[in-house]
């Protein structure tokens, strides 16, 4: 059983990719989705030696692309020396095992590609629980194609017996056994971080999550404003486990900014599930700063892509910052002018190069305001490191030195507010207006 889920030290060398033109699809579509399967493929160490696409109203039940297609796609991998198809659409287990037939090859789909990429990238313990997770999910129904070289013989009573069936029937126990065990490991891990969540609310640090489409710079950026070092790399998926730092604002108010895995298109839908406890990160943020690649010609997708993932996690009505990254290059340029107006609140950066970047910081303070309370101020002379602390932690819009007090207008984090409690003026309460005497 351990060698169905050892795909991290897999390395397939040549692939042939295969997509469909269904109805519902646009050419163009389909050749983008195809450039960003071969993306995909390459980011998992294969090389891309050819590709092919088909013409369908629907896909075909047995073999997704219909048996003359495939037979035709075969004789090509034969003459490339294929060693795995990729299917650019998730395949049922009866159509992967059917194209394995006709290919002669190993028959992989976009979901398990993802997947054996998540299964490399992983490296904390939780990562590496949640694609397990997720791998298991995705073979249990697929686990019969793994015993077929196995006898199966008919018994006395007419039922079907034999080593292959009693083989698969203990890996499916314990594939749903070892589920069950990630499923409670999992939900510790969502228990840990709701309590490391409390910890940080006891600041009452408001919580930024930064979210995007894979390889929009979202890495680049966490680095580019806290100084992270998180792995930032030309790849899809380049980090998986999330980072979380506290970044001090212009306005003095400590945010902490949070990094989460790249979404993508067709992401599976089990490994948004397996995912959870990593998103839950993106469900308890006050603020989301989703990231675009400016520069890709398909940005505007990829925008949606990710809109329709928060709305499957059910954070698609958190306010929302977008940074339109790339900008440095003349295609990113011209992509963010292009897009910013569609948006209430935008700006424009370049994460490799900082261009942008204290805008960006500008922008988050307004955003996240309304978290700070405004109050006046009356602060003696004779403590100033009371005045000093009030400049360090809070934002001072107004301020007044006569006598021998100093007037302030500031607004301050509730955490600190205790600590300026003695020195807050107290609001004036207006006098009732005299109600005149009705006429009579």
């Amino acid at each position: 059983m351990k060698a169905l889920l050892d795909t991290a030290g897999r390395k397939t060398d040549r692939a042939f990719l295969v997509g469909v033109e269904l109805k519902s699809r646009s050419a163009w579509d389909v050749r983008d989705s195809m450039d960003e399967l071969a993306e995909l493929a390459k980011t998992a160490g294969a090389e891309v030696v050819g590709e092919g696409t088909q013409k369908l109203d629907s896909p075909h039940p047995a073999t997704y692309i219909g048996g003359g297609k495939a037979a035709e796609f075969s004789e090509e991998c034969k003459e490339l020396a294929v060693d795995t198809v990729i299917f650019d659409d998730e395949l049922s287990p009866a159509q992967a095992r059917n194209l394995e037939e006709a290919f002669g090859t190993k028959v992989l789909d976009r979901t398990g590609l993802i997947l054996d990429i998540f299964a490399q990238r992983a490296r904390t313990r939780e990562g590496k629980l949640q694609v397990e997770l997720a791998q298991l999910g995705y073979i249990l129904p697929r686990l019969t194609r793994f015993w077929t070289h196995l006898s199966r013989q008919r018994g006395s009573t007419g039922s079907i017996g034999g080593e292959g069936e009693s083989q698969l029937e203990a890996d499916r126990r314990k594939t749903k056994e070892r589920i069950e065990k990630l499923t409670d490991e999992l939900a510790e891990v969502r228990r840990q971080r709701a309590t490391q969540r409390a910890g940080r609310q006891r600041h009452q640090w408001p919580i930024a999550s930064i979210v995007g489409y894979t390889n929009a710079g979202k890495s680049t950026l966490l680095n580019a404003l806290t100084g992270a070092g998180v792995l930032a790399e030309d790849k899809l998926f380049a980090t998986l486990d999330p980072t979380t730092r506290r970044l001090r604002l212009p306005t003095n108010q400590n945010v902490l900014l949070s990094d989460t895995v790249g979404f993508i298109r067709k992401l599976p839908h089990g490994l948004v599930e397996s995912f959870k406890a990593t998103l839950e990160e993106v469900v308890e943020a006050e603020l989301l700063l989703h990231v675009v690649d400016a520069s890709h010609p398909h940005a505007e997708e990829q925008i949606h892509a990710v809109n329709a993932v928060l709305e499957e996690i059910g954070a698609s009505e958190k306010p929302t910052l977008m940074v339109f990254n790339k900008v440095d290059s003349p295609a990113g340029a011209a992509g963010a002018a292009r897009l910013m107006p569609m948006f209430a609140q935008a700006v424009a950066v370049s994460a490799r190069t900082g261009s942008g970047l204290p805008g960006l910081m500008s922008e988050l303070g307004v955003m996240l305001r309304p978290v700070r309370a405004t109050v006046e101020l009356e602060i003696p002379h004779d403590v100033p490191e009371v005045t000093a602390r009030l400049h360090a932690l809070g934002q001072v819009l107004e301020s007044r030195y006569d006598g021998d007090k100093a007037w302030f207008r500031a607004q301050i984090p509730p955490y600190v507010a205790h600590e300026f409690a003695r020195y807050v003026v107290p609001e004036r309460t207006p006098k009732p207006r005299r109600k005149s005497a009705k006429r009579k």
